[in-house]
Formats: C-alpha cells, structure tokens, sequence
C-alpha cells in the first residue's frame, strides 16, 4: 500500500483529486454547421463546431445562436447545440460576425 492518496483532511475537509482539463484540439479555423439526428429519436439537431472560443465565450454565443433562432439548445464537449434544422439562420449569423462557415454532411 505504498500508493495511498489522503483523501480527507480535518483542517480542510474533503481533498479533490487534481483534474486535469484536457484541451480542445485547435480548429482549421472553419466554423462547420451540421445537422444531425442520431440517437435522438428523430428529432434533429444543428451541431456548430469549430469556434476557437473559450468556454464563457462559447456560452455567451450559444445564448445568441438560441436567441437568433427562436430555439432551444445547449453546449456539450465545446460543441454548441441548437434544436432543430436552422443550419441557414446559423449560418447567417456567424457569417455576420466574421466567421468562415461551412454547411457540413448531407
């Protein structure tokens, strides 16, 4: 047992492993729009990725995206989702704010 690990500390109470974040690996500076419907019993989604924005930023963006576009929608793994086929509206927006878009798969 010469791997022990304190775990507890009266002084400071619980003790949390160190986390490391793993960072996202850098775009190709291209912000990819696709539409996807897998695993969500039918309903689709539009997938955006590629913005080479921190994690606020990226919240803050996808508030606007679901403002712009009258829908739901959330971040997961630095990908932004939004509820439904607004791929044009997305685009659109994106565009306005100087980004390169791609209207990515079918």
């Amino acid at each position: 047992m010469s791997d022990s690990q304190l775990v507890y500390s009266t002084e400071t109470g619980r003790i949390k492993p160190e986390e490391t974040k793993t960072a996202r690996p850098k775009g190709d500076g291209i912000v990819r729009i696709q539409r996807q419907t897998k695993g969500r019993k039918g309903k689709g989604v539009c997938i955006v990725t590629g913005l080479d924005v921190s994690d606020t930023e990226l919240k803050l963006v996808a508030a606007e995206l679901k403002k712009v576009c009258g829908c739901g929608g959330s971040v997961k793994d630095g990908d932004i989702e939004i509820q439904g086929d607004k791929r044009d509206q997305i685009k659109a927006y994106l565009e306005k704010k100087g980004h390169t878009v791609k209207l990515a798969g079918g």
